[in-house]
């Protein structure tokens, strides 16, 4: 997810201030706001493959199924109920689909990203153009979206167990881990795609992984490809209550084609290449008191070990490049061993779009948590998910493939067996 790969022709995982808080469910207004038009995104929907993904894995029943919900509704705070029993319940249903519980109700591959993030774009649009009989405030459609959006990502279902739980060899308890992934991006460009890092999301939540070092629990999040979300604090506000509980974290997204990439660097620039709103945002990274920003973080994770593992087909790289304007100077710079003192940010290991911004939030957040020399973090960045040679056209294209399942389940595997060298590897660094 950085705009230099985007440019090469690649397709591509609170310190912050939240979302408006809703107002009171007893003081809800007399008169409703307006009700506002859907948003670029929700807007897609209305494109065949996004109709044919959801027919085809059993989710095109979940907006419909919302929206009758929602018109039995007759107050904010039954509504807010709602919302977040069925944000919470799509998740649920997303993960179960993913790992093999349940009937899959389609012909889809089940280990596709994609049915979740189509399904919540058709929720929020619901949401977004419901015109209650009560009054609703735009501040209220705010926090209700909000819900829907934190619940419907799993952020509010990360469930890390306590220290010393579980049965590992030698009487280990369970590492706790903590995984983040994202939405599929550059849908203009091909609507059919999906992002790999949002199938591992899927995958791996609430999954146990064996290590030599033990047992290790991972919980994972999906989130937006927004620039606004983040300037929120969408990040910081999601990751802040179990950053001091894990043993271990790391943000993945989507990067090149045909290698994974371990970032060693991460810098505080916005390049400005749009996001899935076809919003720009080029400055530098807002956050919360700016006064103390650094222009770069780094990584805590078993970068050494990492690569030298053998985890799958495609090649594991250490990436230590970098983009800086040097102290004293005014043009832009490639730095193939990282930053050099004083220098400003413009791309990180990882680029500078919001898979740079992501892991810079989430291990600035680590840094500011007195975290930086206990808890190991970083950025993935996996391949790109491809479509088979003759599946490559958007224009004329099937929505899946068996090269594309193939892929992603492969892409999926490995970075599995990434989290497991790397718990046992930080576990032996910390021994």
């Amino acid at each position: 997810m950085t705009p230099i790969r985007a440019r090469i022709g690649v397709l591509g995982l609170a310190l912050a201030a939240g979302l408006a808080a809703p107002a009171s469910a007893t003081a809800a207004p007399v008169t409703a706001d307006a009700a506002p038009a859907p948003t670029v995104e929700e807007r897609r929907l209305d494109g065949d493959a996004p109709r044919e993904i959801l027919r085809r894995s059993g989710l095109a029943s979940a907006a419909p199924a919302f929206a009758r919900g929602l018109g039995r509704a007759d107050s904010y705070r039954e509504a807010r109920r709602l919302v977040a029993r069925e944000g919470s319940a799509l998740w649920r249903r997303a993960v179960d689909r993913v790992q093999g519980r349940g009937p899959a109700r389609g012909d889809l591959s089940r280990d596709d990203d994609r049915p979740l993030y189509w399904a919540r774009l058709g929720m929020t649009r619901e949401l977004r153009t419901w015109e209650p009989g009560f009054g609703l405030s735009e501040r209220q459609r705010a926090g209700l979206l909000d819900e829907l959006e934190r619940t419907s990502r799993g952020q509010r279902d990360i469930r890390l167990p306590q220290h010393g739980t579980g049965s590992g060899g030698g009487g280990k308890g369970v590492k706790r881990v903590l995984l983040t992934g994202f939405d599929p991006f550059t849908l203009d460009r091909d609507i059919r795609i999906s992002n790999p890092s949002g199938a591992v999301a899927l995958a791996l939540d609430g999954t146990v992984i064996d290590t030599p070092d033990g047992p290790a629990r991972v919980e994972t999040a999906v989130f937006p490809v927004r620039w606004q979300d983040f300037a929120e604090g969408a990040v910081e506000r999601a990751l802040r209550p179990y950053l001091p509980k894990a043993d271990l974290f790391t943000t993945v997204s989507q990067g090149r084609v045909g290698k994974f990439d371990v970032e060693r660097t991460n810098g505080a620039w916005r390049g400005g290449f749009p996001d899935n709103g076809n919003v720009s945002r080029t400055e530098t990274v807002p956050v919360a008191d700016p006064a103390s920003q650094p222009q770069w973080t780094t990584t805590t994770l078993p970068y050494e070990a990492i690569t030298a593992a053998d985890t799958g087909r495609f090649p594991v790289l250490d990436n230590t490049a970098v983009t800086e304007i040097p102290a004293g100077g005014t043009e832009p710079v490639v730095r193939p061993d990282g930053p050099t003192p004083g220098s400003t940010a413009r791309e990180g290991g990882g680029g500078n779009y919001l898979s740079n911004e992501i892991a810079y939030r989430a291990t600035l957040l680590r840094d500011r948590l007195g975290l930086h020399g206990t808890l190991p973090g970083g950025h993935v960045h996996t391949p790109v998910l491809q479509f088979g040679p003759d599946n490559a056209d958007p224009a004329t294209g099937a929505v899946t493939d068996p090269e594309f399942v193939r892929n992603r389940l492969d892409i999926v595997a490995q970075t599995r067996a990434i989290l497991a060298v790397t718990v046992s590897a930080s576990g032996r660094d910390r021994s």
